[in-house]
């Protein structure tokens, strides 16, 4: 079977639950280059345009597996929304009812972007049951 890639998808009305790396440098809360948000783009435009719900998710630094404000995902997506030129809603969490709530209420065309997947002990160890719950996201794994 040869490999798909999104290009080979029907979108319309899907939610892409997508793996993003945002691990970009920042100094005091500001993003000082952001070349890898940058890369992203092409993917997430290609999405929305085919009409799909975009679930963004991303590890950000090395919190040791708790939850470290300054690691917090808010300003990258900040930018992303200044990039995309359309609001990135954000989660405090990565998993769970409240994830699971926000991605099922995504409508074609809009993003979400969840917590850093770092914060969950789970995501280093390799933890299916994280695997089991991120796939709640989405309807499709890009």
């Amino acid at each position: 079977m040869a490999k798909q890639t999104i290009r080979d998808m029907a979108w319309d009305g899907k939610r892409a639950l997508v793996r993003v790396d945002f691990n970009v440098p920042m100094e005091d809360g500001t993003i000082t280059d952001d070349t890898r948000i940058r890369a992203a783009l092409p993917t997430i435009q290609y999405l929305l345009d085919h009409n799909a719900a975009v679930v963004l998710m991303s590890h950000f630094g090395r919190p040791k597996n708790k939850v470290v404000e300054s690691m917090r995902l808010k300003p990258i997506g900040d930018r992303l929304a200044e990039l995309l030129g359309k609001p990135v809603a954000s989660l405090p969490s990565t998993v769970g009812g409240e994830a699971e709530q926000a991605a099922l209420a995504l409508w074609p065309g809009e993003v979400l972007l969840l917590e850093n997947t770092r914060f969950d002990p789970r995501e280093e160890a390799n933890d299916p049951t994280m695997a089991q719950e991120l796939a709640k996201l989405g309807d499709v794994y890009v």
